[in-house]
């Protein structure tokens, strides 16, 4: 049996639940996630490790729920307010770029 030892850290709840989530989405483990980073620190000598989800493309409106909905247009009210709006051009770039649309 291979010699194992714990790595304790205190990290923020909300951060851990979010990040367990995709690592759950992943298949991977905790302890595994933990185990791949040190290797990969150890082989390059760095933190090079790079597992995501595939970007999400943009939500559309009859998919969100009433909340979400809100949660958005009210981003968009505090944009407005802030003074920070965007062109249309700006819009479509940004649309391109994230979403290649």
């Amino acid at each position: 049996m291979a010699n194992t030892s714990a790595v304790y850290a205190r990290i923020d709840t909300e951060l851990k639940e979010n990040a367990e989530d995709i690592l759950s989405q992943l298949g991977i483990s905790p302890s595994s996630a933990i185990q791949m980073l040190y290797s990969q620190i150890v082989l390059t000598r760095g933190l090079p490790l790079n597992l995501s989800l595939p970007s999400v493309g943009p939500t559309f409106i009859g998919e969100m729920t009433p909340s979400e909905l809100d949660a958005e247009l009210m981003k968009g009210v505090n944009s407005l307010k802030s003074g920070k709006t965007y062109t249309t051009d700006e819009v479509d770039a940004e649309l391109a770029r994230e979403f290649g649309i």
